[in-house]
């Protein structure tokens, strides 16, 4: 016969036992998507875009259409919207392109012939001596066995390009058709998953899932109108400042927007650095730096409040070092998991929280201190099971 002592051991050895069987899935599930990520990448861009595209099609539904039709009506939305922005932005991001490379011997002479002597100046550092070609030379040299490894590696970096050029083709067909099955079973996903759901738990998951997908949803529907308004703006802005790659630069600001602080930086070193190597003259820098400083005005005040707000709950470091540590781990799917995963990760610990101010460790077994709205002094009464203690206390 058990005693409650061991009654209480063998419940927390099960315990622990149950936990560590979740922590070995855990890893089991990581280490599955870390040796599949290139092929799991146009899956999960498609089920974003699913994702995405879901609300807009239950509100057509509600209006009178069928799933079928409003399926369709979104996926051709979709597919003309992508068809625009190639047909419009590809000739010229092509024509910007082939304007930086031409460029590129102006930039290499500019470096060498004033922004290096510059910092020479700073810093007094001979930095033009590690740039002297006779020196590369003779470290490419001193260290060929290395260099030979490098090449070699190389070489066959290049041998498998063949395939990793069919992969990126074969993804790129996959992504409208997954993105059509996607929209059009969202729905019955969302139902398969939630079957799985043990009953007991299904209303806390069902509104942690809500949580999550409406802060997630808000701020990347918003985030994506943040950097499409943004890059045009750039662009438009340095292209009237007299730029002659101020498009290019533009856009890459707009997309790298969407992390904090970078979009803004990058343009304004790459703007600076092409007004420099262009005019050479300081009026056209200012100029440059109008063109960011009201650009981040209008975005601070108006764009991000408007659009995005304070959606996804996550301090601009916690963003930054997601996107960062899910391109580390694995590689551009990291990337497109990173926000997602933070923000599911913040509505739980937000969860938890709750939990733990609610729970006997946080409060512990003693009563609580209630603060009394009829003393002017701020003064406090200890609740008592005795009778007398409040009359004891106010008599006091």
């Amino acid at each position: 016969m058990n005693t409650p002592l061991n009654d209480a051991a063998l419940a927390e050895i099960a315990l622990f036992l149950k936990r560590l069987q979740w922590a070995f899935v855990i890893v089991g599930a990581l280490a599955v998507v870390w040796l599949l990520a290139p092929i799991l990448t146009p899956f999960v861009m498609a089920a974003l875009l699913g994702w995405l595209g879901d609300p807009l099609v239950d509100r057509l539904q509600r209006a009178g259409r069928s799933r079928n039709v409003a399926v369709t009506l979104v996926f051709t939305a979709m597919v003309l919207l992508v068809l625009l922005v190639v047909v419009l932005l590809v000739p010229v991001i092509e024509s910007q392109i082939a304007k930086l490379v031409k460029s590129l011997p102006h930039y290499r002479d500019w470096f060498l012939g004033t922004a290096l002597p510059w910092l020479e100046g700073r810093t007094r550092l001979q930095l033009s001596s590690w740039l002297d070609l006779d020196r590369l030379v003779e470290l490419v040299r001193t260290h060929w066995e290395k260099a030979g490894g490098a090449a070699a590696t190389m070489l066959g970096y290049l041998s498998r390009s063949g395939f990793a050029v069919l992969a990126w083709v074969a993804n790129i067909v996959l992504l409208p058709v997954l993105t059509f099955f996607f929209l059009r079973d969202w729905d019955v996903f969302i139902d398969r998953a939630a079957a799985l759901v043990p009953r007991k738990h299904l209303a806390t998951v069902t509104r942690l899932a809500n949580e999550s997908s409406a802060v997630l949803g808000g701020f990347l529907r918003g985030q994506f109108l943040v950097m499409v308004i943004l890059g045009l703006m750039y662009g438009v802005g340095l292209w009237l400042v007299g730029l002659d790659l101020g498009i290019l630069i533009g856009i890459v600001a707009g997309l790298f927007t969407f992390v904090p602080y970078l979009g803004p930086t990058t343009g304004v070193v790459f703007g600076v650095i092409a007004a420099l190597v262009q005019y050479g003259d300081w009026k056209h820098v200012v100029g440059v730096l109008a063109v960011f400083g009201i650009g981040q005005v209008i975005e601070s005040y108006w764009l991000t409040p408007k659009l995005v707000g304070d959606r996804i709950g996550l301090h601009p470091v916690a963003v930054i070092f997601a996107v960062l540590a899910g391109g580390k781990l694995f590689g551009f799917l990291g990337m497109l998991l990173a926000l997602p995963v933070a923000a599911i990760a913040n509505v739980l610990l937000h969860y938890a929280r709750d939990r733990y101010t609610h729970s006997r460790l946080y409060g512990g077994d003693q009563p609580e201190i209630l603060l009394d709205t009829h003393l002017s002094n701020g003064g406090i009464i200890v609740p008592d099971d005795n009778s007398g203690g409040n009359k004891d206390a106010g008599q006091a």
